[in-house]
């Protein structure tokens, strides 16, 4: 489990590459600080297993279906990435409950400035898009992010300056992919509606007025 609060932006120093698998040597600093093989990193937004590490750099193995369902197979060596270690008992919480099991892969179709922020609009996969509401939380590349934007086919979120220098998100450009993992409340609730409607093909209702009027939005 994690926050969606990224530590550190690692460093890709080595891919090895089959053609549905990898194993990724990644430089880092301070989610090493406390680290054991075994241990889960969530790399990018995917929880990886650390299987060897050093001073400076560990090892993970990228499975096929993490392969296939992520933007990690698109990496490089030298490609940059979000880290952060499993989420410690009696820690600060800071942002929200984070799997590390990626939904889905968004596109960003558009990136402005206002202000002090950048918004940015990503395009989402059909069938996540009744995850989503206004004000609710998603991860994008492993970062815990504020829905303010909702249309059938994208989303908008907001990156403060803070989040742009601590992330790669700051790094992204328009066209780029990133992972998505939608709020695992959000799934629960959407699956508890089908059962109690008794369709999985029902045509979802749920936004932020419905769920405030349940008792599960403020």
């Amino acid at each position: 489990m994690f926050t969606g609060i990224i530590e550190e932006i690692g460093k890709l120093e080595q891919i090895k590459k089959s053609a549905a698998s990898m194993t990724l040597t990644i430089a880092a600093d301070k989610v090493l600080k406390d680290v054991h093989i075994g241990d889960s990193i969530s790399v990018n937004g995917v929880c990886l297993t650390v299987t060897s590490f050093s001073k400076r750099l560990f090892q993970v193995d990228v499975m096929p279906e993490t392969f296939a369902g992520t933007t990690l197979r698109d990496l490089s060596g030298g490609s940059h990435v979000n880290l952060e270690r499993a989420m410690a008992a009696g820690g600060r919480f800071g942002g929200h409950f984070v799997n590390g099991h990626v939904d889905g892969i968004g596109t960003i179709k558009r990136l402005a400035q206002v202000e002090n922020a950048v918004y940015i609009d990503i395009s989402i996969p059909e069938e996540l898009s009744h995850f989503f509401i206004m004000k609710g939380s998603v991860a994008i590349d492993g970062t815990s992010l504020t829905v303010f934007g909702v249309n059938d086919d994208s989303i908008t979120v907001s990156l403060i300056p803070q989040t742009r220098g601590d992330t790669i998100l700051g790094e992204k450009k328009t066209g780029e992919t990133v992972n998505l993992e939608c709020d695992v409340m959000a799934k629960y609730f959407h699956r508890f509606y089908e059962r109690v409607n008794g369709s999985k093909s029902t045509p979802s209702t749920i936004n932020y007025d419905f769920l405030s009027q349940h008792g599960f939005a403020d």
